[in-house]
């Protein structure tokens, strides 16, 4: 697997673009995306576990249920949810939109919103500009870094993706954009997240992969602890590399799997490291579970933890923080067994072994504490050494900042 450039438009036969409209109206940010297949797509997609779902969401959902699409078009600065009957008629309404301007099914397109919540979204402003959307597509990198401008919010770094790998000597392409900074937490994370892919792939293994891809990345994240009502991950695959179709289980499943897998992990990463107001990204790994699960429950834990996330802040080494996140959250550890280290580029440094504290230098606690990316590793030491027991989730500092963006948001 290889990096390449292109993010969404990278694997052949996708265009993207994105435009201003005005549902943004007190900016002239672009708050209009749209992505296309020149062929219809075999399509998946994952979304949020809130009871509260937006009204993209539920059409979405409705749209996927035939596993293929053709399109996929969002909005930001609104996220048309708990808008009611009205709210699900405007996200009708958009897809309809963008399948007339492509003489397609609206059932052949998913909606996307994201932004401020129970108001009504301007769908005016959207019928005004679809033409100007359609034309601004354009199937290169410039197409993609459009669009992925328009689905943002309070996002202030790009997130996206492309890579290559080889399908029985074929190059295929997976690309990928994300927006999302806060009202982030797992099942899902707070996103918009588009995947596209040029592999010839059957709806059943797309969703499969897509699924054990969120549940490794995605679903490992958290900002500050908030589920959205407007979580969404759709990936297409057009088929358009002209590479073989990948077969059930095969190795060439497995390839794709784990590019798709490594694409959202890069993303989730990006997520959390623009968490609101963060200074820092944070990564939590707990090894030596009796299970992953355990492992995971553990580690995402002490990455939503509040206090843990304020010490980070603070670079100050409270490990004390971790092993209580650990102790309220409902796995079995014994902490008399459990390590905890701090690493980052400046160094490594334990600061508890069999639950109890060791000696170490506050001053080398706090330079790699001050790093902007910092690791938390933890080992429960469960003693059984035939199960792997890990598992690795990411997060951020909780800063000052935080209050301020989220204070005054919907004003």
């Amino acid at each position: 697997m290889k990096e390449i450039s292109g993010g969404v438009c990278a694997p052949k036969g996708f265009m993207a673009g994105g435009i201003w409209c005005g549902v943004k109206a007190n900016s002239q940010k672009r708050d209009l995306a749209l992505i296309y297949s020149e062929k219809n797509c075999a399509a998946a997609a994952m979304f949020t576990a809130n009871r509260v779902k937006a009204a993209s969401i539920i059409v979405t959902q409705e749209h996927i249920g035939r596993g293929k699409l053709h399109a996929i078009i969002a909005n930001s600065g609104n996220a048309n949810a708990c808008t009611g009957e009205a709210g699900l008629a405007s996200a009708r309404r958009m897809a309809e939109l963008a399948a007339d301007e492509f003489a397609i099914s609206p059932r052949d397109v998913a909606v996307a919103s994201t932004g401020v919540i129970g108001v009504p979204l301007p769908i005016a402003a959207i019928e005004n500009s679809i033409g100007a959307l359609a034309n601004s597509l354009r199937g290169d990198e410039a197409g993609h870094a459009a669009a992925l401008e328009a689905i943002m919010t309070t996002d202030t770094r790009k997130k996206e993706v492309s890579v290559e790998i080889e399908i029985n000597g074929v190059p295929v392409r997976i690309g990928g954009m994300a927006k999302g900074s806060g009202m982030i937490h797992p099942n899902m994370a707070t996103m918009l997240c588009f995947l596209t892919t040029d592999a010839a792939i059957p709806r059943e293994l797309l969703e499969k992969s897509l699924r054990r891809a969120t549940a490794l990345s995605f679903n490992r994240l958290s900002v500050d602890g908030d589920t959205s009502t407007n979580d969404m991950a759709i990936i297409l695959a057009n088929g358009a590399s002209g590479a073989p179709a990948i077969a059930e289980e095969s190795a060439e499943y497995g390839i794709f799997a784990a590019a798709l897998e490594a694409c959202c992990v890069k993303l989730a990463r990006a997520l959390a490291r623009d968490g609101e107001g963060a200074t820092k990204l944070v990564t939590v790994t707990v090894c030596g579970a009796h299970d992953e699960q355990t492992a995971e429950t553990l580690a995402k834990a002490v990455a939503a933890s509040s206090l843990v996330k304020a010490a980070c802040f603070g670079a100050d080494a409270n490990w004390g923080r971790v092993l209580c996140a650990m102790g309220y959250s409902g796995a079995e550890f014994d902490p008399g067994l459990t390590g905890v280290r701090f690493r980052s580029l400046a160094g490594e440094i334990a600061v508890c072994k069999s639950g109890q504290p060791v000696g170490f230098s506050e001053e080398d606690a706090k330079k790699i504490l001050s790093e902007e990316e910092i690791e938390i590793l933890i080992d429960v030491n469960s003693g059984d050494a035939a199960v792997d027991g890990t598992a690795t989730v990411w997060g951020c500092d909780l800063t000052y900042d935080y209050v301020k963006i989220n204070g005054d948001y919907r004003t």
